[in-house]
């Protein structure tokens, strides 16, 4: 969600529920340097960034450079610096989200800025920095990234590091596509990392218990990651997204994989018949706590929420009235993100991995003398994991952040984890 003003009309349709919706996601600007008024004032957020430095906490903005809306007045005043609409033959430029990405319209009331235009490039870069200048911001999360040139990317960035305030500000891009694609936004000069969205799609399935789970393609495609942005890197490692069904809808079986999710949304409330559920979520937000990369969680899976696909995975976060097993989930990451903020072998340390089966995985990370195993077993049943650990890993000292009991005698690992459970040895 990004903070710019929307238009307060309906634009959105949804054919089916012959519905229309305004754009409460702030994805639709009419505006390039106002804050939505149903937020609240530029001053409002200026005060807001100012509290989370006071509590050390960083603040990103979510920027929209590839469109507008048409309401903007920009698209009035120079209609020259957008894409057409229609493309050569005459058939609408609209979602073509690879032939013609670099110019396509989201929608008719979307127009798409000219991207290969300098004059172009260097005004949208600039509203980029009035941003992060006025409100004191720490980095940006960027909408759209592989529909918007290279050219933006290394422009922006070197404003970035030319700014006094560019010291430490982070970027990460939404693309998906291939390693390759998504790799290419990552050179010098452009973006610190990007949303790592083949590895969540595997392990996302794999953890829901959806088709056929399988740990070992989880680690095979995070080891194509590795050799693709690097062992150690600054790609987003996500429990969730706002353009996907929630993660708990697909584990308790409310959702069925293959369904059209975002019917689903609109014709029944998805609930959460299987709490089983919750323990799959614990195992996903393990995952992206102890792995390399930066670990973002998708408001409210900290708890558990559920939802289909867009409009129903954005309801509003629940702060207040959680049952028993939204608490254990919510203490459970709590735990989980001190572990990984208290222990720089979480953040700096080799991966290692250890064993990958269907049902389990064991991997480590080693940073000097600092070392951590983590256990995972993604079955229905209790599983006695034994691990044959390598010469690098001679700590002995090991704790168990979940107190699940372990041995450990001549190299050799042995511990049994419950149904649906992981546990971080550290």
């Amino acid at each position: 969600m990004t903070w710019h003003q929307n238009p307060e009309e309906p634009y959105g349709y949804y054919a089916p529920k012959k519905t229309k919706f305004s754009g409460y996601h702030g994805y639709w600007p009419i505006s390039s340097s106002k804050v939505d008024h149903r937020f609240g004032t530029n001053q409002e957020l200026k005060d807001l960034v100012s509290t989370a430095h006071d509590k050390n906490m960083n603040v990103l903005l979510d920027y929209v450079a590839h469109h507008i809306h048409e309401l903007h007045p920009l698209f009035k005043q120079h209609p020259e610096f957008f894409t057409s609409l229609y493309l050569p033959d005459g058939t609408l430029n609209t979602e073509r989200w690879n032939d013609h990405r670099l110019t396509t319209w989201f929608d008719t009331f979307m127009p798409t800025f000219d991207l290969a235009n300098p004059k172009v490039i260097s005004m949208m870069s600039d509203s980029a920095m009035y941003w992060l200048n006025e409100f004191k911001l720490d980095g940006f999360r960027h909408d759209a990234c592989k529909h918007i040139t290279e050219e933006f990317w290394r422009a922006l960035t070197l404003k970035i590091k030319q700014n006094n305030n560019g010291k430490g500000v982070y970027q990460i891009g939404e693309t998906y596509g291939s390693p390759e694609l998504i790799g290419s936004y990552l050179n010098t000069g452009m973006l610190d990392g990007q949303f790592d969205f083949n590895v969540f799609d595997e392990a996302s399935t794999t953890l829901e218990g959806v088709g056929v789970p399988n740990m070992q393609r989880i680690y095979n495609v995070l080891k194509t990651s590795f050799n693709t942005y690097g062992y150690h890197n600054l790609m987003g490692y996500i429990s969730g997204n706002h353009d996907k069904p929630r993660f708990m809808a697909y584990a308790s079986g409310d959702l069925k994989f293959g369904e059209d999710s975002k019917a689903a949304g609109w014709n029944r409330e998805i609930g959460i018949t299987d709490s089983t559920a919750y323990d799959k979520m614990a195992l996903m937000q393990t995952f992206i706590m102890t792995i390399p990369g930066v670990p973002v969680i998708y408001y409210g899976d900290e708890i558990g929420m559920t939802g289909a696909n867009d409009p129903d995975c954005r309801k509003m976060m629940r702060f207040e009235g959680l049952n028993n097993r939204e608490t254990k989930l919510w203490n459970q990451v709590a735990t989980l993100t001190h572990l990984r903020s208290e222990n720089p072998v979480l953040i700096y340390g080799d991966f290692i991995n250890l064993k990958a089966e269907t049902e389990s995985w064991a991997y480590a990370r080693k940073y000097f003398d600092k070392e951590a195993i983590v256990l995972i077993n993604n079955s229905k049943a209790k599983k006695k994991l034994e691990i044959e650990l390598p010469a690098s890993l001679k700590n002995t000292n090991l704790k168990a952040t979940f107190k699940n009991k372990f041995k450990l005698s001549d190299g050799k690992l042995q511990i049994t984890l419950p149904a649906y459970s992981a546990e971080v040895l550290i």
